[in-house]
């Protein structure tokens, strides 16, 4: 019950969330109908990294600037830092439902944009769209499940958002992979995506306000009815009284004071909030998680994978680790709380982020090189520059693929991909030419025995980025601000997530090309170590403890190394109920 945190809450937490299936499916309905935001966020974030592989085939402008398949990408992320800014007060004026019925409405346009596009602009607009939506639902699905949930099971049913964001993130590589082969690949990929947002948009003119929303704006009947089909009878009322004396208490501390900037950070409890809220979610980015999805498809072949389809079935196995994770965090995230998790995924993101910056070093420096005696058998196609080069023995597959003016690839040995290949113009002709001769093709990495060791990392990533920050800030994010100003600081805190999630989408690629692959994951990795230091100084621990409490326990309680601990009276207080 909320008002009592449980000392046997850390055991049964999952169970009890489980057990729902049959004794409260309405809470079940409400978590999963909302969470249907997250499938979506999820799906727009795995599906682009493989429709991208085809959209270059399609438009050869886009493959010719990286600046355009960074646009393609980041522009969606552009409409959700608008789209989860403008949701933050759409929530709290309107309401969370609302919020997300237009969240669909906005993505369904989106695909519908998109997938009709005859052009790189127009589809560019459509992903705009999707962004706005997406945005919008990032931020609110958490909320609204949040507010609708019985504390000692709250992170674990914030968590199904989690779950659905990785879970689209998975469909959306089954879907491509569907595709591979169908007419209009890529448009079949984006187009799809438009039937979830339809699927919630119905689901959601069923479902109610969030209570909380509700009983803040007065509309007090509505709130204790839905409360009612949320706690058992013995807990409502109880509920109830802590929920009143939490809006009363905001009401006569606030006054009618509309809600501005100075105002939230004037506020102890609501600065201290933001600090955490917002450093988590700038943090999830800059520790590299969207560049792993957006863009896997073109690390797999990075490492030395020259296969559209295979680089887009390896990635498959990516978004099924990550699905995996987020299966994990459901159950250990009441259990073991979210501070903990967050450490022990940050250290594990941390070690494997070292281990892909040394696999790409690898994978970089040990290229197959340019065999002159393999390129004159293309003898009408040879890169120019390797043809003009002053020292063309000197050429590796690496600086073949730098070449540019035009661009080069790389048709590697027959007998073997690591044995000096040939270094030719990059053109549909000339891969049909090196694919007739039973040779590989590389345009975007190089051959390379150190591949697997890539896959590898990649994986561990997944696998301890999941759990903890996957989902663990969107948690915290959903659960730590006041009711008065809890949609407000979501939003901030959302399009702080939105914006970091564009700096790294936009820059990804072109880091590479400038620096490295190898660099750019062990720039990632430093962030991570730095992450971590910040969730032990500022992460506050808010495992079980209802929403009204945590209000108390940031306003009460000073930062430093400890901050995370409740209070020994608390925790006496607790025991002794």
């Amino acid at each position: 019950m909320e008002g009592v945190v449980h000392t046997d809450s850390d055991a049964s937490a999952f169970k009890e969330c489980f057990s729902l299936t049959w004794k409260n499916p309405y809470v079940l309905r409400l978590a999963f109908s909302a969470g249907i935001g997250g499938l979506l966020f999820g799906y727009d974030t795995g599906v682009i990294s493989g429709a991208l592989l085809y959209i270059r085939d399609d438009f050869k402008s886009v493959d010719r600037q990286t600046v355009l398949q960074e646009s393609i990408v980041s522009m969606a992320v552009a409409g959700a830092i608008i789209g989860a800014a403008i949701g933050g007060w759409m929530n709290d004026r309107f309401g969370r439902r609302t919020a997300i019925l237009i969240a669909d409405f906005l993505f369904f346009i989106g695909a519908v944009v998109m997938a009709s596009a005859p052009s790189a602009p127009l589809l560019i607009v459509g992903r705009v769209f999707v962004g706005l939506g997406v945005g919008m639902a990032s931020m609110t699905s958490p909320l609204y499940i949040s507010e609708a949930s019985p504390a000692k099971i709250r992170g674990a049913l914030v968590s199904t958002n989690g779950f659905l964001i990785t879970g689209g993130q998975f469909l959306s590589y089954l879907i491509n992979l569907a595709f591979t082969k169908a007419p209009g690949t890529w448009r079949w990929m984006l187009g799809i995506a438009g039937l979830p947002a339809l699927v919630q948009f119905v689901l959601m003119l069923l479902l109610p306000e969030s209570p909380r929303w509700l009983y803040r704006k007065g509309r007090e009947e509505e709130a204790k009815v839905i409360l009612r089909k949320i706690y058992p009878a013995e807990d409502v009322e109880k509920e109830i009284r802590d929920l009143k004396e939490s809006v009363e208490a905001e009401i006569s501390e606030e006054g009618p004071a509309k809600i501005n900037i100075m105002k939230l950070l004037e506020t102890k409890t609501v600065r201290r909030g933001l600090v955490a809220g917002v450093g988590l979610q700038v943090f999830q980015q800059f520790v590299g998680i969207n560049t792993v999805m957006y863009y896997s498809p073109t690390i797999v072949q990075l490492a030395g994978f020259a296969s559209n389809q295979t680089a887009l079935l390896l990635s498959l196995i990516t978004a099924g680790l990550n699905a995996l994770g987020s299966i994990v965090s459901i159950y250990f995230i009441d259990r073991t709380g979210r501070k903990k998790l967050l450490l022990i995924s940050l250290f594990g993101v941390a070690l494997s982020l070292g281990l892909l910056a040394g696999v790409f070093h690898e994978t970089t420096s040990h290229t197959p090189m340019v065999s002159q005696v393999q390129t004159s058998h293309f003898s009408n196609y040879t890169c120019p520059e390797y043809g003009s080069a002053r020292n063309p023995g000197a050429w590796n597959c690496m600086k073949c693929l730098k070449a540019s003016s035009p661009s080069c690839g790389f048709c590697a040995s027959p007998t073997n991909k690591l044995l000096p290949g040939a270094c030719l113009v990059s053109n549909d002709t000339v891969k049909d030419l090196c694919h007739g001769e039973s040779r590989l093709w590389y345009t975007r990495g190089c051959p390379s025995n150190f591949g697997w060791l890539a896959l590898i990392g990649l994986a561990l990533y997944i696998i301890s980025f999941s759990p903890g920050m996957g989902t663990a800030p969107w948690i915290v994010n959903s659960e730590i601000y006041p009711l008065r100003f809890r949609g407000v600081c979501g939003g901030i805190a959302a399009t702080a997530n939105w914006i970091s999630n564009l700096i790294v989408a936009q820059s990804f690629l072109s880091l590479t090309e400038a620096i490295g692959t190898s660099w750019t994951f062990l720039i990632f990795g430093v962030i991570s170590v730095v992450a971590l230091l910040f969730v032990i100084v500022y992460v506050p621990e808010t495992k079980g403890l209802p929403i009204e409490e945590i209000e108390k326990m940031l306003e009460t309680r000073t930062l430093h190394f400890r901050f995370w601990e409740r209070s020994h009276k608390s925790q006496e207080k607790s025991q002794a109920v």
